[in-house]
């Protein structure tokens, strides 16, 4: 099985949100499992090249208009794997400070950006006679990828590759004003409802929900909601109509970044047999944060984006409230200017119990999750989420929204038999935050036997990468059967 997949960003080359994580992590667990992966991406600035080789000759890339565009080729490999990274080297669309635009803002040239990306993609592996027997494409900046698989591609070398498109976050579809459509190279014929025309705009993200061969998202649950009007953006209809063709497979995480056991960023290593350490992890981070040192009071750790996607909003009429109870709170993120500046006021109005990072430092996100009792994400909709999964690893038990991969991965607690991994929510409304919350905390002071088994439980969950890449391989093989008939 040989597979090319296309992404935009990649750890450790370069990160905006979990998309790098999965393309960093996805194609080694692929290639242990026998399959032949390489993957094609843009070379950014913000890393040294100085590692990578250039590849003789120059790629040409048929872009809009009839025009051209030439860029060089440079290999680099995946860490700790031979998995290769082949960068398309365009200074003109991609050496800028930004992978997408400034911080609330969007590149102009965005759509010509990402069709160059696309479209060099296959180019690629054209050039380099390999034909891979999918190409498996990563949410909108690559979304063209199975439109020009199935028609400018179609009775060329590739025409028996099939497409994979995963969808990592439907709210980010790729649209831009209907008479951009030349810029991507195609003719007007695929302007219609059927394909890339959606309200009177050019939707990357339905043309890539029409053409691929199969759809794939990043959790069960999130495959199901997104099917519906609550959740699918304008697209539920689309994805309702392949519902067949669509799977939801969890994200896994990478196993020898996140383990307590040899994690550097933390103040003693812990495990589900010993957990001693994190008990001195917790002391630490409550040092660290200029909180009073008392490991008798839990401690509720937040990590992530303050945005509306991850429920800060309604985190913020709950917040004041929630320190009135018997507790800490500790967070790490940025985003919203409102939310910063509350997150920031509250934080030296309140320093006793809540303390507010307003900047991201890995360490302390590792230092946060071994350190805390509880993790909280109030999210409006999460495809998978990470962070849930670092804190079962981390004995740190998660609040949750039961939404996406939040309901996937963690266990509600069982008061009747003290099963679970953690406490779901399902409005997301304060009252409902706020008793979650206070359910997690009167169990943490009542039932400290129940809140130690729940721990070891979690440590016990297996969310590595291996099984995600068994399931993956199997629907490249759907995939390959159906575009072959």
């Amino acid at each position: 099985m040989k597979v090319l997949y296309v992404t935009s960003e990649c750890v450790p080359f370069a990160k905006t949100g979990g998309l790098a994580d999965v393309s960093g992590a996805l194609p080694p667990a692929l290639a242990a499992r026998g399959v032949e992966v390489r993957v094609v991406m843009p070379l950014y600035s913000g890393f040294d090249w100085g590692e990578l080789e250039r590849l003789d000759g120059t790629l040409v890339v048929p872009m809009g208009w009839g025009g051209r565009a030439y860029c060089g080729v440079r290999m680099g490999r995946l860490p700790g794997s031979e998995v290769r990274v082949y960068f398309l080297e365009h200074h003109a669309f991609f050496d800028r400070p930004y992978l997408y635009g400034p911080p609330g803002e969007a590149y102009g040239d965005n759509l010509a950006r990402f069709a160059f990306l696309s479209r060099g993609a296959l180019a690629l592996a054209k050039a380099l006679g390999w034909t891979p027997d999918v190409v498996h494409a990563n949410d909108w900046q690559t979304a063209l990828v199975p439109v020009y698989a199935n028609t400018v591609e179609h009775g060329g070398p590739l025409a028996g590759a099939a497409t994979l498109f995963t969808i990592h976050n439907l709210a980010y579809q790729g649209v831009f004003g209907g008479d951009a459509l030349p810029v991507t190279g195609l003719g007007w014929e695929h302007y219609r409802g059927e394909e890339l025309e959606h309200f009177g705009a050019l939707n990357l993200m339905k043309g890539a929900c029409v053409h691929a061969t199969l759809l794939s998202t990043v959790s069960p649950t999130y495959a199901r909601e997104i099917q519906t009007p609550a959740f699918g953006n304008g697209l539920d209809g689309v994805l309702a109509g392949r519902s067949h063709d669509l799977a939801g497979i969890l994200n896994g995480i990478d196993t020898r970044e996140w383990d307590p056991q040899r994690d550097p960023h933390i103040a003693a290593p812990f495990s589900a047999d010993d957990l001693t350490g994190k008990a001195v992890c917790k002391g630490a981070l409550q040092e660290e944060a200029g909180l009073p040192v008392r490991d008798e009071v839990p401690v509720i750790g937040l990590v992530g984006r303050l945005t509306s996607q991850k429920g800060v909003d309604v985190l913020a009429h709950a917040l004041d409230r929630l320190l009135d109870l018997d507790l800490q709170f500790v967070l790490l993120g940025t985003g919203d200017r409102e939310a910063e500046h509350f997150f920031g006021t509250l934080a030296a109005r309140r320093s006793d119990r809540f303390a507010a990072w307003l900047h991201f430092d890995n360490g302390r996100a590792h230092r946060i999750e071994a350190g805390s009792d509880f993790f909280l994400m109030p999210s409006r909709y999460e495809p998978c989420g990470l962070n849930q999964l670092y804190s079962l690893r981390y004995a740190t038990l998660p609040i949750v929204r039961a939404t996406g991969g939040l309901a996937d991965t963690v266990a509600n607690f069982d008061e009747a038999t003290g099963d679970g991994t953690g406490f779901r929510f399902g409005d997301l409304t304060p009252e409902a935050l706020y008793d979650t919350v206070g359910w997690a905390v009167s169990t943490w002071y009542h039932r400290r036997g129940d809140i130690e088994q729940m721990r070891r439980r979690a440590m016990a969950q297996d969310f590595s990468w291996d099984h995600a890449a068994g399931e993956y391989e199997a629907l490249y093989h759907r995939a390959v059967a159906r575009r072959r008939g």
